[in-house]
């Protein structure tokens, strides 16, 4: 599938014009990940930001040196590791993949310099950037209660 069709999918960009993400996609480059492949570990620096095309990714807290909690699964057209253009540019979170998967990855300093180059384009891209952060927001407070948000 072409970087452009995946970007319309995905949660992150598919509120963009035609024109904005044939730009961003200018900024993005296939990744593979075979399965049990730790793509980023907690608490260290994160520089690229992901939409899965096809697989599966979990998204995981490290509670102790043994100890992993899946807190969330990523699968075609999601996004994850949003960090890489929210400051600190660290990760919350661990990511693994569950089975074979491929992904376009973002350098997140070009997402970030957007505000350079094109802010109006920046904040069309920081905006859905917010829209999966409180998606995710609201999943964790489901979480936490023990339930199982439904639209």
């Amino acid at each position: 599938m072409e970087a452009v069709e995946v970007m319309k999918k995905s949660d992150v960009f598919s509120h963009l014009s035609e024109e904005d993400i044939v730009e961003v996609s200018k900024m993005c480059r296939y990744e593979e990940f075979e399965t049990g492949t730790i793509i980023f570990k907690q608490d260290t620096a994160s520089t690229d930001m992901y939409i899965v095309e096809d697989g599966l990714v979990s998204i995981m807290l490290e509670l102790g040196p043994t100890d992993r909690r899946q807190i969330q699964a990523i699968s075609d057209f999601g996004s994850f590791s949003w960090t890489a253009v929210v400051p600190p540019y660290h990760h919350v979170s661990t990511a693994k993949a569950i089975e074979r998967t491929k992904v376009l990855a973002f350098d997140g300093r070009q997402l970030r310099d957007l505000i350079n180059t094109n802010p109006r384009l920046c904040a069309e891209v920081m905006a859905g950037i917010a829209f999966v952060i409180a998606q995710k927001l609201r999943i964790s407070f489901s979480q936490l209660m023990g339930v199982t948000y439904q639209d």
